[in-house]
């Protein structure tokens, strides 16, 4: 079964680059970004994760932590971030999950089911680019899945995660392209009257269902 939007992130224990977990432990009160990248030592997801490393801080401002995985032992992970350090800067500054069992990739349908004929071993598979960001709550927010020749936009994934936040805290949605500090939208969910007492100096609306007010603060 694949995981979906609003769906409880499966937990789970794993080594990683940085220690065992328990990932809903690890999460804690945090949000958190498990990305999957297909293999190491490769150059699409050399590019992803030293960009991921330069990005961490943004997340980390946020209340929101990053973790890797691919079906590769931790002790390959670790040789990798060399390579990375040399080619694009920044070491990866977050912890990366070795799952060589496959057991992550499968909770969270990270492999095709028609990979390799279906062997479903870690030699003959790959996760594919996953992106899944979960809240504190431990409910998953967002996913995203890439093929495995396309690099991800990680600021994508940052501004996403900023409308996540907004939303849980305000009844806004953001409209298309938005980003932090820009016009929001009063959510279908408000009624006039609430509205009136929330944005008491009005709103802008072109249609009487787009209702257009500044980022609540």
């Amino acid at each position: 079964m694949s995981v979906r939007i609003g769906d409880e992130a499966p937990n789970f224990k794993a080594e990683t680059t940085q220690g065992p977990i328990d990932f809903h432990q690890w999460i804690g009160d945090s949000y958190a970004i498990l990305f999957s990248h297909p293999k190491d030592f490769t150059p699409v997801c050399t590019t992803e994760l030293g960009y991921m490393a330069k990005l961490e801080p943004e997340f980390k401002k946020r209340n929101a932590k990053v973790i890797g995985l691919s079906i590769d032992p931790v002790d390959d992970h670790k040789r990798w971030a060399k390579d990375i350090e040399e080619t694009q800067g920044t070491a990866p500054n977050y912890p990366i999950i070795g799952d060589s069992d496959l057991h992550v990739a499968k909770l969270y349908d990270m492999i095709h089911p028609n990979a390799a004929g279906g062997k479903r071993t870690a030699a003959d598979n790959a996760t594919v680019r996953s992106v899944f960001v979960v809240g504190p709550d431990k409910k998953v927010k967002l996913t995203l899945t890439y093929p495995m020749t396309t690099g991800r936009n990680f600021d994508e994934v940052l501004r996403v995660l900023d409308s996540i936040q907004l939303t849980a805290k305000h009844k806004v949605a953001t409209p298309v392209n938005w980003k932090q500090g820009e016009d929001v939208i009063i959510a279908g969910s408000v009624s006039d009257e609430e509205a009136k007492q929330k944005y008491p100096e009005g709103w802008k609306s072109p249609k009487p269902y787009l209702q257009i007010v500044k980022q609540p603060k």
